[in-house]
């Protein structure tokens, strides 16, 4: 299967490294990174416009690049027949593109894939949609310095908070706009459940965690359902999880499988 990928990023080269290890099963032909990206993450070339990373003929195009790259990119990606998997899901918070990108999905050949991220249970959470819920609570716990470079940093002395600090309390839409770099587990556990406006979110900033917490509550129909994940951050990003990563690697490889589960 040949993948392209959206970004030359920490994620992106942990798919490559991936993908590189499965042969020519899993096959990385190109890259479209920034102007400052000259080396990519593997023996691929890095290429600079959709046009020429379309040129490859891939069978995927995998984002890792960003809120901005799915708006630029998820539309005409799919016009062209082909499949996209959107690793920042947290982008279809914003109610207009996710309109966009249905809409282009829907009139194309090609189909969109969602990851599940470092959300736990997202088959769970989405087999139980099925039959009805009434509640879907997602608390997300991470260290202090997790959340520099946030909106929680204009509020917050993030050096000096000793104890677990709620940085943010609201809907599923809000955290993931306001939060675009932490919150795409938000933005997942949404779609796959209640929706963006009936999720509850609560986002806490922990300096007695060395891990990223994500606890999901479910009620409904199906009965209850409580999930904790305690997540290693990524090796070159601690805004996010590593397990992520390994998402989409678990995606590809169902994606190339002649039994899937």
């Amino acid at each position: 299967m040949k993948i392209a990928l959206l970004g030359n990023g920490a994620i992106a080269k942990l798919v490559a490294q991936f993908c590189a290890s499965r042969g020519k099963t899993l096959q990385v032909v190109a890259a479209l990174g920034l102007p400052v990206d000259k080396i990519s993450g593997g023996g691929y070339p890095i290429v600079y416009s959709l046009g020429e990373l379309l040129a490859f003929a891939p069978d995927v195009v995998v984002e890792c690049a960003g809120h901005s790259a799915v708006a630029a990119y998820a539309a005409p990606i799919l016009d062209a027949g082909v499949n996209l998997i959107i690793v920042s899901t947290g982008s279809l918070a914003d109610a207009a593109l996710w309109d966009m990108v249905k809409a282009a999905a829907e009139r194309s050949t090609a189909r969109v894939k969602l990851v599940a991220g470092a959300l736990p249970g997202v088959d769970a959470l989405s087999a139980a949609k099925l039959a009805g819920l009434t509640k879907v609570t997602l608390r997300s716990a991470k260290p202090p310095q997790a959340w520099k470079g946030t909106p929680a940093e204009k509020t917050f002395d993030l050096d000096k908070i000793a104890a677990p600090t709620v940085i943010f309390s609201g809907n599923a839409r809000q955290a993931a706009l306001t939060f675009p770099k932490n919150a795409n587990v938000a933005a997942t556990a949404a779609l796959a459940g209640l929706g963006f406006e009936a999720t509850t979110v609560v986002l806490v900033a922990d300096p007695g965690v060395t891990k990223n917490v994500h606890q999901l509550e479910v009620e409904g129909a199906f009965g209850a359902l409580t999930l904790e994940i305690k997540a290693n951050p990524s090796p070159d990003n601690p805004k996010t999880s590593h397990i992520a990563a390994l998402s989409i690697m678990r995606l590809l490889e169902n994606e190339a499988a002649a039994v899937v589960i």
